[in-house]
């Protein structure tokens, strides 16, 4: 028997590119070259020149053609990545009171957000167990529906559809799912993500693609006398947005690799090329999972598989850190699983940048480490 520390996997095993990490994502080596190209014209510069609104002006143009937005749609974009804009969410979304589907770690936390904050009532949550996904509930009361794309802490993707005769509007965290999972805009209200995954860029930005009502509602709120933080307001985000800039100074090299990114799925055939190359490395991954004898997918149901973001357990001879450990010490990085969910487990991602190539070699890498323990 091989020790752990002294197994080092043979070359022609190992994927070309070993970063599985399910945020930050691996971001193509196209992406950084474009970046550096331009940046002696690009970085250093103001956000409210032409310079960079133009390369704003891109993204939110690359994502109205990625997403075939209706028309009407906007793309609105701020500083603070998801976790601002569930805060901003408070303030200009959510009238009053909320329905939540809460299934995992990040699924969980715009509820409470809402819970919190002292203008609005207590929000309606709907749970089901990990590895699984609720369903809405229409109610009269609920202004707004709040949905989740893919639960990236336990690998759960749900099919987002507009809760039938519901009257409020519909938000989509879509984190980890936007770029990498197909949706249909005529069935959302607001569909906000951050770039660091499917997007292969990097955080601390927030972009949300919103519905003629949503802009309504945001319109709305702004004027109904209801204080609000400026860096939460959706209304000086929208003014700005519409500016092709966002309120206060982002980071430059974020939105540059984000547009790169966009430019390069809708080249090639816009969503369903990239969510087409998630669900091929979806369909290597499940079916090794399926098939090597000492591990099964999480996800029970095979229709609620993430094809972005797959978590695996492991029989419990085997112990996955040490699987993890070992991938990390020969450059195949962040399989780990998410430290909340204990599971004995790997997460792996699965966004459009990463070759599913990579994947099949992964699983040849871990049945080799299995193999030699």
């Amino acid at each position: 028997m091989t020790s752990p520390d002294a197994l080092r996997l043979p070359e022609h095993l190992l994927p070309r590119d070993g970063r599985f990490g399910s945020g930050p994502s691996k971001i193509r080596g196209a992406q950084v070259d474009a970046l550096a190209a331009d940046g002696a014209t690009f970085l250093g510069t103001s956000h409210r020149q032409a310079t960079v609104r133009s390369k704003v002006g891109e993204v939110r143009d690359g994502l109205g053609a990625l997403f075939n937005l209706p028309d009407g749609y906007e793309v609105l974009l701020g500083n603070g990545g998801t976790t601002c804009f569930w805060d901003a969410a408070t303030f200009h979304l959510v009238v009053n009171h909320s329905q939540h589907l809460s299934f995992g770690e990040f699924s969980s936390k715009f509820a409470a957000c809402v819970s919190q904050a002292p203008h609005l009532s207590d929000p309606q949550i709907i749970s089901s167990d990990v590895g699984s996904h609720p369903q809405a509930q229409v109610d009269d009361t609920v202004d707004l529906y709040a949905l989740t794309h893919n639960e990236t802490s336990t690998g759960v993707m749900m099919e987002i559809k507009r809760p039938a005769g519901a009257k409020g509007l519909v938000a989509v965290d879509a984190t980890s799912g936007a770029g990498g999972l197909l949706v249909d805009p005529t069935q959302f209200d607001c569909y906000y993500f951050a770039p660091q995954k499917s997007f292969a860029s990097d955080g601390g930005l927030w972009l949300a693609i919103c519905s003629p009502a949503a802009v309504e509602r945001i319109e709305q709120l702004a004027s109904s006398g209801r204080w609000t933080p400026a860096f939460f307001d959706l209304k000086i985000a929208l003014d700005n947005s519409r500016l092709n800039q966002t309120y206060n100074t982002p980071a430059l090299a974020t939105i540059h690799m984000l547009a790169s990114q966009i430019k390069w799925m809708n080249e090639n055939g816009g969503l369903p090329f990239s969510a087409g190359r998630s669900q091929q490395s979806a369909q290597i991954l499940y079916t090794w999972a399926e098939s090597s004898g000492f591990t099964t997918p999480f996800v029970k149901d095979p229709a609620q598989r993430s094809n972005v973001v797959g978590t695996i357990d492991f029989s419990a001879e085997i112990d996955a850190n040490v699987i993890a450990t070992i991938l990390r010490a020969n450059g195949v990085v962040d399989t780990d699983p998410y430290r909340k969910l204990g599971r004995n487990q790997l997460r792996i991602a699965m966004f459009p940048s990463i070759d599913s190539e990579d994947v099949a070699a992964l699983c040849a890498c871990i049945n080799y480490i299995v193999g030699s323990l």
